[in-house]
């Protein structure tokens, strides 16, 4: 990523090739993430009740702390980078830092928060799938506007704005 810092990062073009593959990726995760999410529940907090707590009517069991577990231990980690790498990436990009530092913030706590709250339902209260939904909302919204800032800084040629985003100054 060295390059990226560089003042003729715009003018690599293999690394704008990279950049856009990554992109695809991320969309493509954006995508599956909604998917899976859909397939299990809907944005009715009833749903994410009953797909944590089980369902006697539909003869669906609550997630087990196993289950959870090893599902969190893989998120963490995968989310975490995926994070820290859109996140990054969102620093290059032409705009405010305060923008940047609001962008970074939200993508972190709605991730986290996107973990936390089945173990939230699951474990202390039905009245946290209400977070489960927000979260979920919320980090695909952060995602897809960290896709398209990325993309629409490297198709444009966008000045590369990392110099500002690492000084001390507010802007």
């Amino acid at each position: 990523m060295r390059f990226t810092v560089t003042p003729d990062w715009r003018n690599n073009w293999l690394l704008r090739l990279v950049l856009v593959w990554f992109l695809v990726f991320v969309a493509l995760l954006w995508i599956t993430n909604a998917l899976l999410y859909f397939a299990k529940m809907t944005l009715n907090p009833a749903s994410v009740v009953a797909y944590y707590l089980g369902n006697e009517a539909t003869f669906t069991q609550p997630r087990s702390y196993q289950g959870l577990l090893e599902i969190t231990h893989f998120h963490l980690f995968a989310m975490g980078i995926l994070v820290l790498t859109m996140t990054h990436l969102v620093l290059f990009v032409p705009m405010a830092n305060r923008w940047k530092a609001w962008i970074v913030s939200l993508a972190f706590t709605t991730a986290l928060a996107d973990e936390a709250a089945g173990w939230l339902v699951r474990f202390v209260s039905p009245r946290f799938a209400g977070l489960k939904v927000a979260a979920f909302l919320g980090l695909e919204a952060v995602l897809a506007f960290m896709i398209g800032a990325v993309l629409w800084a490297i198709c444009t040629a966008q000045p590369n704005d990392y110099r500002s985003s690492a000084s001390d100054d507010d802007d």
